[in-house]
């Protein structure tokens, strides 16, 4: 089983677009650190997302926030649940952390960590044949999820080719 650890921002929008389910499909097991849950559960957070995090399926496992040993002066722009996983991953020799944010990623990188974010995911299931990239790329346009056009719509023709 490989270790791999989230941040908020993959599960968050994986669960607003209805896919999470492919997170235990791809990885089987997923950890979260402490305070990923809390941003999840936070009020501020969407209803769907608390509910999700509320029902806490059983392949998603919280784990205490490690001691945050990242204190390097490249790190200041990651916020708790940034830090936390990737202190989380660090700590466990994790194989892999989903990850959104740009700074996030920077930093997981400079930690050694393998990276990859909700594109990386649901690119992987589409190569699976878990999911149709062009549907689920529209539901995540309707979120509040970040992202540059070319990025999508050379994956989408990436997709297009390998069928």
């Amino acid at each position: 089983m490989r270790l791999v650890v989230a941040d908020t921002g993959p599960l968050n929008y994986l669960i607003l677009i209805g896919a999470v389910d492919l997170l235990p499909k791809l990885f089987e097991h997923i950890l979260i650190p402490a305070a990923v849950h809390a941003e999840l559960s936070h009020a501020e957070a969407p209803e769907l997302v608390r509910t999700f995090v509320r029902e806490n399926p059983s392949w998603l496992e919280v784990r205490p926030d490690p001691p945050l040993a990242i204190e390097d002066a490249d790190d200041s722009g990651l916020d708790e649940g940034e830090r936390a996983a990737i202190a989380l991953a660090t700590s466990i020799g994790a194989d892999l952390i989903l990850m959104d944010d740009r700074v996030g990623v920077a930093a997981a990188y400079r930690h050694g960590l393998a990276v990859t974010g909700t594109l990386g995911v649901l690119d992987l299931a589409a190569r699976r044949g878990l999911l149709d990239l062009g549907n689920a790329l529209t539901r995540l346009k309707a979120t509040n999820f970040r992202y540059r056009p070319e990025i999508l719509d050379a994956l989408l023709a990436q997709h297009r080719q390998t069928r």
